[in-house]
């Protein structure tokens, strides 16, 4: 009754800093084209003038602080095969001056898959005027069942394992400016993984040889404080133009707060974007690694660190979400972002990434898997510098179509 209560009652209502000397940029010019001899263009252009629509006239004074994208399709399901139905909805705004605050974001992703998954996951990433604070959200309600492989990296696919469950997730940070660019700040966290069942006669404790959080028919409730620290130079996390990015989350649960077991973890999330360019079209290469452990015994299974669970959930394109874990997760990514039309109507990226997580019997990262691709970038909307994003990726024995509504990272 008591973890009942506590998730009814919050559901209602980003290793080391960068080394560097931050330059300020007005945020809205970060927005305009590096060139202003060739107007930009996106699908909303096209559709007005297949359609012959006019955009409404917008007067010297009024100034227009909302961007609204919508993807609504049938697709692949790259994450777990099969295909799915989902709608990727994105609003990029301003609560603030666009010259000295950040674009804020809202993107809305329910979805369907035709093998028994739908979801309906919502982030927020809040930018209040002048940057003074940044306030971010991660709210999801999924029935989520999924293959797992236990702990470490040397699993063959076909050593594999369903695990059913429905899942609550409740994120949400606050955090104020320290020094331009800086932030510190305190969030809460809560896991709820509901009627977590196994297929067959196994059960996930006996495949995966680890205690926590793996009995049959069980609940997992997992609550506790976040601190935060933040360095973002970037002017638009869903389209990010160069800047740099780095993100560090301790996280202690409680059973004063409801968890079912006292554990910690550790989250640093870095990424840097590098412009080849100082003119015309982009020409971006960006470059993304985090490291996830666990600090303590105690952590339930599905809060292990896992390939694809990240918080953006974004990583390892190439590869089945969840096909690795373990108490330590290592990531590494590049990409290279270049337009193909110099209105920046349609562009393609190439990537690489590699993962490993740690063995169980030593805590070593013994074995790195690598997967690598190519992908196109379709521009819905100019203003938030919104793309589609098509991507495909290639590991050992698997590929995979991701389709998005951003940029990966």
């Amino acid at each position: 009754m008591g973890k009942a209560f506590i998730v009814l009652l919050f559901c209602s209502i980003p290793y080391v800093v960068m080394a560097q000397n931050a330059i300020p940029i007005p945020i809205a010019d970060t927005l305009k084209s590096k060139t202003d001899t060739i107007a930009q263009r996106d699908l909303i252009d096209i559709f007005r003038s297949v359609f012959n629509i006019k955009p409404r006239k917008v007067s010297t004074v009024e100034k227009k602080k909302f961007y609204f994208s919508i993807l609504p399709i049938s697709a692949s399901d790259g994450r777990s095969g099969g295909r799915a139905l989902f709608t990727s909805t994105t609003a990029g705004f301003y609560l603030g001056d666009p010259a000295t605050t950040n674009l804020s974001s809202f993107v809305f992703t329910p979805y369907f898959n035709l093998k028994g998954r739908y979801g309906l996951p919502i982030r927020s990433n809040i930018w209040l005027n002048n940057n003074q604070w940044n306030i971010t959200g991660d709210t999801r309600l999924l029935v989520y069942p999924q293959f797992t492989w236990g702990l470490g990296g040397n699993a063959p696919e076909g050593h594999k394992f369903l695990v059913n469950y429905n899942y609550v997730r409740f994120y949400q940070t606050v955090l104020k400016k320290i020094k331009p660019y800086f932030y510190g700040g305190v969030g809460y966290n809560l896991d709820y993984y509901v009627d977590i069942e196994s297929q067959g006669d196994n059960t996930l404790s006996n495949f995966t040889n680890y205690k926590y959080g793996t009995a049959t028919n069980q609940d997992v409730f997992s609550s506790g404080a976040t601190l935060n620290l933040l360095y973002d130079t970037r002017k638009n996390s869903i389209n990010p133009l160069p800047g740099a990015y780095a993100n560090i989350s301790y996280r202690f649960n409680t059973r004063l707060l409801g968890s079912n077991t006292n554990w910690q973890s550790l989250y640093i999330d870095v990424r840097k974007y590098v412009s080849l360019t100082n003119s015309g079209p982009k020409n971006v290469l960006a470059f993304w690694s985090y490291y996830w452990t666990s600090l303590t015994p105690g952590t339930p299974y599905l809060n292990l660190p896992s390939l694809g669970w990240e918080p953006y959930q974004r990583s390892g394109r190439g590869f089945k979400q969840n096909r690795y874990r373990g108490q330590r997760l290592a990531y590494f990514e590049t990409e290279y972002r270049r337009d193909i039309t110099r209105n920046g109507l349609l562009g393609f990226v190439l990537f690489a990434n590699v993962n490993s997580v740690t063995e169980p019997d030593n805590m070593k990262f013994t074995f790195w898997h690598p997967a690598a691709g190519s992908g196109l970038r379709f521009k819905f909307n100019k203003k938030a510098g919104t793309n589609i994003s098509l991507d495909y990726g290639v590991s050992r024995n698997y590929s995979s179509i991701n389709l998005n509504l951003g940029e990966t990272f």
